[in-house]
């Protein structure tokens, strides 16, 4: 069984995990130079309802990769506005652990190969081929390019390039590989119905602060420093990330540690950031014009099952922000998870997994499936901390933080310890 994934962001990487982790030969295919995509840098972890999926992949023996992040976090048991017991990995030490495991279980790690052809017969993906020229082929390919530019969406759609960790200047624009295939998709649009959405935060070279900010963070990992009404900045409604469009991140600079410190708004002019007390020698590590703007995102989006499977190919997957309106890490992975080992039993002829909707799991992807089906729901963005999916985890009593309690609807969901052979 030979799985080919095209895209090493988080969705990529989880997906290559668990296909290799059911015997098949997997190579991984990034376009940049490192893997993790917007995960070089994030960083927030187990925040509100993220720690009930991450709990529940956990117990569904998919979980060895939240331990690698786990092994990582600069932080744990945080709390900052509107969210709880959240983790912040460390953006320095984690790519290279996930790239470590990865090569560790025997999964091939292709660099710089960016994919810009596909072979398809009557539906079926026999090779794909990169920009250089190589053909790779397999039996099974797994979509997990994401959605966000490239260049010419980030200046179409948002404030131009503002030159992102994505890097397309250098490596070459995102290429969807359904989109390659035939496969009609979707694109998501903000509240107002313009198209796509902003990445939602940037991050500052920590030590270009004040000293006793830097204090505060490397011992807190949170700093919350109040805004004068001059110098706020409502970004809010044009970011992906809607869990963070609350009040107090457009009155208050909120900053998180990653390594860098994580600033949780799209963008923030220099020239004004510069007069706030401590920021007078602020510079952006990533975008680093984000004095202007961010990437631009929710592009390209693959109809598929609550399996993963793409509709209108026989044999491709996705994951990610491919499979929907899905923000964040945490989402990424749970969901590289399932297109991996969906992936090899296809392979094997047997049933294609579909999760319980009374996991948090399965019910973010059936009820994102069915959202995208509405035109309202393709103004909204979904994820398990905060806003409109954190909201029906509540409301449907899927949102747990014991862990015992966790384990134990896994296990009466018949799914305890699924992916772990």
């Amino acid at each position: 069984m030979n799985i080919v994934i095209t895209g090493g962001g988080w969705a990529g990487c989880s997906a290559a995990y668990a296909a290799r982790k059911q015997g098949a030969n997997v190579v991984l295919l990034e376009r940049t130079d490192l893997l993790l995509g917007t995960g070089l840098v994030g960083g927030i972890m187990r925040n509100n309802g993220r720690f009930t999926a991450t709990e529940e992949m956990i117990a569904m023996g998919g979980g060895d990769i939240f331990q690698v992040i786990d092994e990582n976090c600069r932080h744990t048991n945080i709390s900052f506005p509107g969210h709880e017991h959240a983790s912040l990995y460390d953006i320095a030490k984690t790519p290279a652990a996930i790239t470590n495991f990865l090569k560790g279980m025997g999964v091939e790690i292709r660099l710089q190969e960016r994919v810009v052809k596909a072979q398809v017969t009557e539906g079926v993906i026999e090779s794909i081929e990169t920009a250089g020229g190589e053909v790779f082929k397999g039996d099974a390919f797994i979509d997990t390019t994401g959605t966000a530019g490239p260049m010419n969406n980030c200046s179409k759609y948002g404030n131009g390039c503002a030159m992102c960790v994505l890097r397309c200047p250098s490596f070459g624009g995102r290429v969807s590989l359904a989109g390659l295939c035939g496969i009609p998709e979707k694109t998501g649009r903000k509240e107002n119905g313009s198209v796509g959405a902003m990445s939602g935060s940037c991050k500052l070279y920590k030590e270009s602060l004040a000293p006793e900010i830097v204090e505060l963070l490397n011992q807190k990992g949170v700093a919350v420093i109040p805004l004068p009404k001059e110098l706020i900045e409502n970004h809010l409604s044009v970011k992906a990330c809607q869990q963070y469009a609350l009040k107090e991140f457009a009155e208050n600079i909120i900053l998180l540690d990653t390594g860098h410190a994580k600033l949780m708004t799209p963008f923030y002019t220099l020239k004004k950031l510069h007069k706030i007390p401590g920021f007078e020698n602020a510079r952006y590590e990533d975008p680093y014009a984000g004095g202007k703007g961010n990437s631009m995102r929710y592009f390209d989006m693959s109809p598929r099952s609550n399996t993963l499977k793409v509709e209108g190919a026989v044999n491709l997957f996705c994951a990610g922000e491919k499979a929907g309106l899905l923000v964040g890490h945490t989402e990424a992975i749970v969901t590289g998870v399932l297109a991996g080992y969906n992936s090899v039993r296809h392979l094997q002829n047997k049933p294609l997994l579909e999760l319980s909707r009374k996991t948090a799991i399965g019910e973010a992807i059936a009820y994102v499936n069915e959202e995208m089906q509405k035109t309202e729901g393709m103004g909204k963005k979904y994820t398990f901390s905060g806003s409109v999916l954190f909201d029906r985890m509540k409301e449907l009593g899927l949102y747990e933080t014991d862990v015992a309690k966790i384990q134990s609807t896994i296990k009466d969901e018949g799914l305890m310890n699924i992916f772990a052979s």
